[in-house]
């Protein structure tokens, strides 16, 4: 067994976690900005050129890094959404069918008072649920969204403190230094008291 055929090779390789994603996007991240520092000042103008095809793999690739959980929140809003629908639609179909069998049954009315009530719980249970996801997927999100908040404006500040650098050091240029009093006049001049 050669070194490369050690324990680490016969694992199998496993899907990369956003933990382990996080490194590559801010990466990526650090490029960008690092070539969006390089960028050369256009000139008489605050704007910069950037070449899209350098910059763009970059952000594509931080982009497909994102977390997981991103996506997983988008797939919980979904399902949240259509388990809300069938919870209306069954609700729904419960009303209707308490609705004909009153009709059918116009002396029972108690059965029909208890169809309505438990079709009304069921709506009722359904919404209240449609709420709670609702608002565990919104506290989640906004969580996460924050933590990506942070990082894109510690991001937009070194973008623009880079391009200010850059605007600074191309508009300033420092003055000619005014020639040193020709002291040797005074020196050897004989009139001086």
């Amino acid at each position: 067994m050669t070194h490369a055929e050690g324990p680490a090779a016969a694992r199998a390789p496993q899907a990369p976690t956003s933990a382990d994603r996080a490194p590559h996007v801010e990466a990526a991240l650090k490029q960008a900005m690092d070539l969006i520092e390089q960028a050369r000042p256009m000139p008489l103008s605050a704007s910069s050129m950037i070449n899209k095809e350098e910059i763009l793999p970059l952000l594509q690739h931080a982009l497909a890094g994102l977390p997981e959980e991103l996506r997983a929140a988008r797939w919980l809003l979904k399902e949240r959404d259509d388990h809300l629908a069938r919870m209306r639609q069954e609700g729904e179909e419960i009303m209707a069918a308490a609705r004909a069998r009153a009709e059918q049954m116009v002396q029972r009315t108690e059965v029909t008072k208890m169809a309505e009530q438990r079709a009304q719980k069921v709506v009722n249970d359904a919404e209240d649920r449609a709420r709670q996801l609702k608002l565990e997927t919104e506290d989640w999100c906004d969580q996460r969204l924050g933590g990506l908040e942070g990082i894109l404006q510690k991001s937009l500040k070194a973008v623009a403190t880079g391009r200010a650098r850059m605007q600074g050091t191309s508009r300033t240029r420092p003055a000619p230094e005014p020639p040193a009093p020709d002291d040797s006049e005074a020196i050897f001049d004989q009139d001086a008291g």
